[in-house]
């Protein structure tokens, strides 16, 4: 907003400085009323100050009529707009009572003021449309929210709602009907079984699209391993299908160094190729002295080297080698297939539109003066210098700079000099293709050649013909640029729309995993043992009480926030140890906790009790808390941790830390002596959502 502010005072004041230069002094006073009403205040009263200005400027000092464009290019933003012809017809009127009998003389007046007219109003529109793209962002990015939040609320009632609903009724029946316990016992697991797999299969799904949640499972696994990380990510998201596969390649690649021990720096690198619709994954460590270590016995079947053909089979390429620095370096690239984006017919950009207006209305002032017989051939080059202007919109290109500049000069002795109005079409396009160090340079060299060639031609007019070029080269930049500034911030509120869209997915994603995917696992491994037992009364009315909790769950991966009670959670992972055989020890010893701190721990100690039941022969665990500097900590600590390697495929670890870190907490892991460790620390005054600048993790509430 504020560039186009700049924007908007330079070409305002250019405008007026014509007039100035012309002895009409009164237009700095309409330059302040303009940049009031333009910027700042829109009312009634500074319209009749305006006018009031305009009207003395040109009644009063002898300025051209031109200068009530300023008034009535405003006009047209207003629920006045009806005056504005009036105005312009004042001045034809004005203009025809000074010069009776001088037609083409009038019928230029009338056309610059009309030009002057679309170039304030222009600059009025456009500052408009900046201020709403910058402020409807969050509204855009809620709306994506809200709309993927309905597709996932579908797609997950529809089969996990489902099955929920049926372990439930399976687990009442076998209430009302002992009898048949068994049998029904049976379908509830197998129930049970399917909904806790298809729960993870989403998770999966909606992580797929994104390597985001992969490099924060990465930096966290290897820090846990004491290898110094180094993370730069400069891809957009979602990657589709690539992203999927990018993850496993990272995946393996970091497992791998965490494995050997031997890396003290690890650095994972990311970067996209537009214009050859490719993202690259780079790892290097170095912890490798001779290529020979990634794969001692050549087959190349596992682990990265596995993963090559799948990288080949969809298009890509997957390198292994040590880089000139000695450091042992994976490398993918791979075609990027995102997800085809909705056709929508756009309709044409009111920048665009302002612009061609004023590049024709310029262009047909020039062929006001051009003899009859000389009309096509003038005709065709300022064709060719329009469209070549409209396509500065969208870029730099130097060829077609280097066309106009031609086509500027070159025509100059067949027309004569009233062709030199068409440098100020040139001047425009420098000063946005090059830096202001370069550009202005280049502009000083244009005025020069005007000046030079006016002087050439003997014109009387040679200041007023040059400071007409710098003029009409700001106002070309002016709105070239305003085009430039309204498509940039339009895809910022495209590309923010996405990003908000694939954080709710991995929030999902987190969500399904740490807080359905743990209720699914209690209710099976309940069920299991409702089973083995001859009574299974209690353990039923458990597992009724689970699918309740898990609904609630279900409810929140959806998107409806359910705050999380950690005593409820702890009691619930003893409850659940308990039933696996586990004895578990609970201390709790924290104070009260600011709900989103609760919701955040409770999330981490059922992942915790979930990966002790599934990753360990665990016979005894110890969850317990404390408080200290501010901080509130969660140890969970069991016996038979079978190895310190890292597991192959968990994203339990990069979901904790990526919670923890919203807070501005941490985590750590550890492993010794057969025991395993988890450590997690959560400020007691939570920061709130750090390093999002666009509201992002507010509209999605990762």
């Amino acid at each position: 907003m504020r560039v186009a502010r700049m924007i908007v005072v330079v070409l305002v004041a250019a405008l007026a400085g014509v007039y100035v230069v012309a002895g009409a002094w009164g237009a700095l006073l309409v330059l302040g009323a303009q940049c009031a009403f333009t910027l700042r205040v829109r009312k009634g009263w500074l319209l009749a100050v305006q006018a009031g200005l305009v009207y003395a400027v040109t009644l009063g000092q002898g300025a051209s009529v031109a200068i009530l464009g300023f008034l009535a290019g405003s006009l047209l933003v207003t629920r006045w707009w009806a005056l504005a012809p009036a105005v312009v017809f004042s001045g034809v009127v004005i203009h025809h009572w000074r010069n009776p009998g001088d037609a083409v003389s009038t019928t230029d007046l009338a056309i610059t003021t009309l030009l002057m007219t679309l170039v304030v109003f222009g600059l009025n529109r456009l500052v408009d449309r900046v201020a709403e793209m910058e402020a409807t962002r969050p509204a855009l990015a809620a709306a994506a929210v809200a709309e993927e939040r309905l597709r996932i609320a579908a797609e997950l009632s529809d089969g996990l709602g489902r099955g929920l609903a049926a372990i439930g009724a399976g687990a009442r029946r076998a209430l009302t009907a002992p009898s048949d316990a068994a049998e029904v016992l049976g379908e509830v697991v197998a129930t049970a079984r399917r909904s806790l797999a298809d729960a993870r299969a989403a998770a999966a799904g909606y992580r797929a699209m994104s390597l985001a949640p992969e490099l924060t499972t990465a930096r966290a696994l290897l820090e846990a391993a004491g290898v110094g990380v180094e993370v730069r990510a400069a891809h957009t998201e979602p990657l589709g299908p690539a992203g999927a596969l990018l993850a496993s390649v990272l995946r393996e690649a970091v497992t791998d160094v965490a494995r050997r021990g031997t890396a003290t720096l690890c650095v994972i690198e990311t970067r996209e190729e537009p214009a050859g619709g490719q993202v690259r994954l780079l790892v290097a460590d170095d912890g490798r002295r001779t290529a020979e270590d990634d794969d001692p016995g050549g087959t190349g079947t596992g682990g990265v080297g596995g993963l090559g053909r799948q990288v080949a089979a969809a298009g890509g390429t997957l390198t292994r080698g040590l880089s000139s620095q000695g450091r042992y370096t994976i490398e993918a690239v791979l075609p990027t297939t995102r997800p085809p984006a909705p056709a929508r017919r756009e309709p044409p950009d009111v920048s665009v539109v302002l612009l061609a207006a004023v590049l024709v209305g310029f262009s047909v002032k020039a062929l006001l003066q051009i003899p009859a017989g000389l009309l096509v051939p003038a005709i065709a080059g300022l064709s060719v210098i329009v469209i070549l202007q409209l396509r500065s919109v969208t870029g730099r290109h130097m060829v077609a700079l280097g066309v106009m500049a031609a086509l500027t000069f070159a025509p100059i002795p067949v027309f004569g000099p009233i062709w030199l109005g068409s440098s100020g079409f040139l001047a425009g396009p420098v000063l946005l293709a090059f830096r202001p160090r370069t550009a202005w340079p280049l502009v000083g060299a244009i005025l020069a050649a005007v000046w030079t060639v006016a002087s050439l031609y003997e014109l009387p007019g040679r200041v007023n013909v040059t400071v007409s070029t710098l003029t009409t080269g700001l106002v070309v930049y002016s709105l070239l640029r305003l085009a430039q500034l309204a498509k940039e911030l339009h895809a910022a509120r495209e590309s923010l729309a996405r990003s908000a869209v694939v954080e709710e997915r991995l929030r999902a994603a987190r969500d399904l995993h740490d807080l359905l995917g743990h209720s699914l696992a209690a209710i099976l491994l309940t069920c299991e043992l409702a089973r083995r037992l001859p009574d299974p009364a209690q353990e039923l009315e458990n597992v009724l009480t689970m699918a309740e909790h898990a609904h609630h769950d279900l409810r929140s991966v959806t998107g409806e926030q359910r705050e999380l009670s950690f005593a409820a959670e702890a009691e619930s992972a003893r409850k659940v140890l308990a039933a696996a055989g586990v004895e578990a020890t609970v201390r709790l010893a924290h104070p009260g906790l600011p709900a989103e701190v609760e919701t955040v721990l409770s999330a981490v100690l059922r992942e915790a009790v979930t990966n002790v039941l599934r990753h360990s022969s665990a016979r005894a665990c110890v969850i317990s808390t404390s408080a200290g500097d501010g901080e509130v900590g969660l140890r969970v600590r069991n016996d038979g941790a079978a190895t310190t390697a890292p597991r192959r495929g968990s994203s339990g670890l990069g979901n904790l830390t990526t919670r923890l870190a919203t807070l501005g907490g941490r985590l750590t892991t550890g492993a010794e002596g057969g025991w395993f460790q988890l450590d997690a620390r959560a400020p007691l005054d939570p920061a709130g959502l750090g390093g999002d600048a666009h509201g992002v993790g507010a509209v999605a509430r990762v």
